[in-house]
């Protein structure tokens, strides 16, 4: 299923995206990130040992919002699962992809040891003002 035109455009711009985990009493976690997509997926860059990753592994709902930089009534909300994840060389070369796209520089911070992983969320339901409105 391709994304939502929508998600595309807030994802492949330089906006900040909300994403929410469960930790594992249930309580629902909130973080800051970068974002980026490919046609079917959303894609959010890690590291393997930050809580986020710990509980998408046990639990893999997820959902993200994303925040235009630009209009604060332009967003997308993609709630989905994480259906994959992937690390070494292709998840370095993203993070660096990522940093210059927000910062306009190759990631700069300390990776820690277990390196960096990509998570693949599929979406499940995606809203939009523009979903919302033809309701």
């Amino acid at each position: 299923m391709a994304l939502d035109a929508d998600v595309v455009r807030l994802a492949k711009g330089a906006n900040l995206a909300t994403i929410v985990t469960l930790m594992p009493d249930g309580q629902p976690q909130a973080q800051l990130r970068w974002i980026d997509c490919d046609e079917e997926h959303l894609l959010v860059n890690t590291e393997p040992q930050r809580q986020a990753a710990k509980n998408v592994a046990r639990d893999p709902r997820i959902t993200i919002l994303i925040h235009s930089c630009e209009n604060v009534y332009d967003w997308a909300e993609v709630r989905g699962t994480v259906t994959e994840t992937v690390g070494g060389g292709e998840a370095r070369a993203h993070i660096d992809t990522l940093s210059t796209k927000y910062t306009g520089a190759d990631y700069q911070l300390p990776i820690g040891p277990q390196g960096r992983v990509i998570l693949r969320v599929t979406p499940k339901k995606v809203l939009t003002p523009a979903i919302i409105s033809s309701r």
